[in-house]
């Protein structure tokens, strides 16, 4: 697609959120490789034997109560900042800076030693997890509006197959080819430095949502489009112009300043204020919906418990069979818990309910369904049964959270979109952090892994109690105001007769 002129713009150039010139392709395809080798990680499935095996040679204790709860905590810190760092700096630097950050974590998982080292390896991953905002909001300062529904497709699948291609490579170079684990972290190692490689041929946007506005003459136009006729008038825009013949064809001299100034030099600059109170005014707005508040309210909620149980699962698989005797299957129920989740996902698209109606009570039934799968892989001590509990936890939720997903976006501009997620998401690593804090943390109660699922299964239940109770509450409501709304018609009706 051609840039526009400093100067002169036709009416059918650009869109107001038109894209780099470069079009889709190039950018869309260069982010999807990056998605698919930062998420190829043949190892990651095998984290929590590889630290407590020989390699690391540390305590369960270390490792659940001290390590891993640094994520978390990072994780929460840097959310926030990442977010703002991610529209000032224009997302590219903060997707090569998670790159690096990728880099870094494997490198010292491969060579560093201590408790203090591996705390702080942790904290790099919770950079790199903090700066995935940026991977998915990227493609949406870089390509055309009518594009975000293929290029997000294109970009989750991606970062999908290269998990679960991961997951598979990682549990035959484990059972087939005997590989250890510190040579699956040079694999994964590889793998992400490969990410960080393509990152570079990213392009570059020019604008972003707050920090970088770009009024360009198609974005001036939307608000008051003046235009100079042939006769010298200057009018303002009235629909009723875009009767006239030939006016599709005419192109319109915007006056801007005495002077002409390239585009880049009518970039608005926002600051630091502004944008936080822009933030909050657009808060405000957003979770003045009721559908939209409950919805958030079950993801913050939901994903604090499933941060939780997906961090420590990989322990409690240890416990009931330790990798060092016996054969583990950790990467094979990655990636089949992946790819049931994914057609979970796809046939969530084809259900055809009353959400307004009925969605609390189907949160509140599968939720229940999660705490029944979290409490059976706590209590009944088999490997195939934790298994098997864990992909059916994974679907349900990949499940709920697609629909939870669409049902906020539906109450939603596009640039909102990011907000509520952020936000949403800031609170569920504030719930987390709180439990972990106090369930998990060494500084805190400390819990044995058993303890820990068991808390978690009775969490589930907890959501599953609350929103049962609210969606019940709702449909009487509902169904009083139908109610009421009939007899109103049939009194009006009568009077009438």
């Amino acid at each position: 697609m051609e840039a526009p002129s400093a100067g002169r713009v036709g009416l059918r150039s650009r869109s107001p959120r038109a894209p780099l010139a470069l079009g889709w392709p190039l950018p869309t395809a260069a982010l999807c490789a990056y998605g698919f080798f930062a998420n190829l990680r043949p190892s990651e499935p095998f984290l929590t034997p590889y630290l407590l095996g020989p390699d690391k040679n540390l305590t369960e204790t270390q490792v659940f109560n001290e390590i891993y709860p640094v994520w978390t905590y990072s994780y929460l810190v840097l959310l926030f900042p990442v977010f703002l760092a991610t529209d000032f700096l224009r997302y590219k630097p903060v997707i090569l800076l998670q790159g690096l950050s990728l880099i870094v974590t494997w490198f010292m998982l491969l060579y560093a030693k201590g408790l203090l080292a591996i705390q702080f390896l942790e904290f790099f991953y919770g950079l790199v997890t903090a700066t995935e905002i940026a991977y998915y909001s990227y493609i949406y300062s870089v390509v055309d509006l009518n594009l975000y529904q293929k290029v997000t497709s294109y970009c989750r699948s991606a970062a999908l197959v290269g998990y679960t291609v991961g997951s598979v490579s990682g549990q035959i170079l484990v059972s087939v080819v005997g590989w250890s684990f510190f040579v699956l972290n040079v694999v994964s190692l590889t793998s992400v430095s490969v990410a960080f490689a393509v990152a570079w041929f990213l392009p570059m946007p020019q604008k972003s949502l707050f920090f970088h506005h770009h009024h360009s003459h198609a974005q001036v136009s939307k608000e008051t489009k003046v235009v100079e006729c042939r006769n010298g008038t200057v009018l303002q825009d009235d629909p009723a112009l875009k009767r006239v013949p030939g006016w599709d064809d005419v192109e319109s001299n915007i006056p801007l300043n005495i002077e002409e100034h390239p585009e880049e030099q009518q970039e608005q600059k926002v600051d630091i204020g502004k944008v936080i109170k822009e933030l909050w005014q657009d808060f405000l707005q957003c979770y003045s919906s009721r559908t939209l508040l409950c919805w958030s309210v079950w993801w913050a909620l939901s994903t604090c418990g499933y941060f939780q149980v997906v961090n420590y699962t990989q322990g409690l698989w240890e416990k009931v069979q330790p990798s060092q005797t016996s054969e583990i299957y950790n990467g094979g129920v990655e990636a089949a818990s992946t790819l049931l989740g994914a057609v979970a996902v796809f046939g969530a698209g084809h259900v055809k309910i009353s959400w307004a109606t009925w969605g609390e009570i189907v949160l509140a039934m599968f939720s229940l369904l999660i705490a029944a799968a979290v409490y059976i892989m706590d209590t009944i001590r088999n490997i195939w049964v934790c298994y098997t509990s864990y992909v059916v936890f994974r679907i349900v939720y990949m499940l709920l959270i697609t629909v939870a997903t669409f049902q906020i976006a539906t109450n939603l501009s596009v640039e909102r979109y990011a907000l509520v997620f952020g936000v949403n998401t800031f609170i569920a690593l504030a719930l987390q952090t709180l439990l972990t804090l106090i369930v998990v943390d060494a500084r805190g109660l400390g819990l044995d892994i058993f303890t820990q699922f068991m808390i978690y299964a009775g969490y589930f239940a907890v959501i599953s109690v609350i929103f049962f109770i609210s969606g019940t509450c709702s449909i009487i409501a509902n169904y009083r105001r139908k109610e009421r709304r009939r007899r109103n018609n049939t009194t009006e009706n009568v009077a009438s007769d």
